[in-house]
Order: structure tokens, then C-alpha cells, then sequence
């Protein structure tokens, strides 16, 4: 069962002694030609994500593993290859495994690279019903593999009473063994970065390009890492 930080009072530690949890963190991404406005709101977030994952960390115990989307090397490779993906998130892990914490390898290099590129097709668009029904049938293979690989980590890597954080895009479709105690971290700017985007996905199209790019365009440079 997953809870989300931003409406859980005060979790007692005793509650979750003994059981292996695991922290989630929305994935969002910026980028040097983003609206200021919108620049502004991911800063925010990652600031209050930062924050959350100290307290609840503080109540029910240190984060001892970190885990990334789209990070197939592990210790201080992996943490070099998110470093290129996303400052953001890069900066949280990097202070976690300062203090103690494992940065794990949560992909296989080479099913990520066929997931993306499936994703890069599915994105172009087809004229051919027959050639889409195809790709989406490989798509659909590639992610569930993938998923399991993810899955098979977390499960091998994180211990008893352990607890690990897993940085992972909105929708990211894991599903936790049932003996994990899995809690979103889920702070008021999530909702204020859905608002603007919504909000300005209502404007003429010709004001929308450098928006909708600047959201898009850091998950599309990790898919293609």
C-alpha cells in the first residue's frame, strides 16, 4: 500500500519496525530554456522533496539505498550517469549516499535502450494501424521485462527494516512486493507544477512549443541516455 507523504501526520516508528520500506519520488524535469515561472516551480519542488524525505527518514530510519530510472551502473558510475541526467535528483542522491546510502543499478543497460528506442517510435506517430499494433506489442514487452528487472533489484538489494529511496516518472506502472511499505513523497508543488501545466496547455498553439518543450525535453534526453 503506498501513502503519500504530504497527507501522512506523523507515521510512529515502531508501526514500521522490521519492515523494509521504500520511499517514491515523482521524477521532474527542467531545463536551461524553461519558462522562469515553470524553472522556478522545480526548484521548489525538489526543495520540499529534500525536506519530506528528511523527516520521514528521521522517523522511520536512514535511507540506506537510492534508486534511479533509467541508472544501470552502480556507486559512484551510477551516480555520475544520473549527474548528466538531472542536477535535481542528482543532488538528493548524491547527499543520501554521502551519508551511508548505496546507490544501486536499478536498470539493464540494454533493456532501457530498447525501451527507448520503443518510445521514441510510439512518440513519431504511424500511418499504418498493422505497424502500430506492432510496436505497441513490443513496447508493451520491452516495459513489462523491465519492469521485473527493476522489481527483481529492489527486491534483492533492499533488507529487512531497510529503508530505500526510488526516484521513478509519475505513472511508472511498479509493482512492490507486498512485504515493502512503499510511501510517495508528494509535497505541495507537484500539485502547483500539474496547475501550470495544465494552465498553459490552454493556450493558443503558437504559444506553446518552448513550454511544452522545456517540460518534455529533460525526460526525453534520459530516455535517450
Amino acid at each position: 500500500m503506498s501513502e503519500a507523504l504530504g497527507r501522512l501526520e506523523r507515521p510512529a516508528a515502531e508501526s514500521f519496525q522490521g519492515r523494509r520500506k521504500l520511499l517514491v519520488v515523482f521524477l521532474v524535469f527542467s531545463h536551461e530554456k524553461a519558462p522562469a515561472e515553470y524553472a522556478a516551480l522545480c526548484d521548489r519542488y525538489w526543495g520540499q522533496v529534500a525536506e519530506q524525505v528528511a523527516k520521514l527518514a528521521s522517523r522511520i530510519g536512514t535511507v540506506r539505498h537510492v534508486y534511479h530510472e533509467s541508472v544501470w551502473d552502480a556507486g559512484e558510475a551510477g551516480l555520475a550517469l544520473l549527474e548528466r541526467m538531472s542536477r535535481h535528483s542528482h543532488g538528493i542522491a548524491r547527499s543520501l549516499c554521502s551519508g551511508g546510502a548505496a546507490m544501486e543499478a536499478l536498470e539493464d543497460r540494454d533493456l532501457a535502450a530498447e525501451l527507448s528506442d520503443w518510445e521514441r517510435f510510439v512518440m513519431l506517430g504511424f500511418a499504418s494501424s498493422k505497424v502500430a499494433d506492432l510496436v505497441s506489442d513490443l513496447y508493451s514487452g520491452a516495459l513489462k521485462q523491465r519492469n521485473e528487472h527493476a522489481i527483481d533489484v529492489i527486491q534483492k538489494t533492499l533488507g529487512d527494516d531497510e529503508v530505500g529511496l526510488l526516484f521513478a516518472r509519475e505513472g511508472h506502472g511498479l509493482q512492490f512486493p507486498a512485504d515493502i511499505e512503499v510511501f510517495s513523497v508528494v509535497p505541495p508543488a507537484f500539485d502547483e507544477l500539474h496547475r501550470w501545466l495544465r494552465d498553459h496547455s490552454r493556450q493558443p498553439a503558437e504559444e506553446k512549443p518552448e513550454q511544452e518543450s522545456a517540460a518534455t525535453e529533460g525526460s526525453e534526453e534520459e530516455a535517450g541516455q
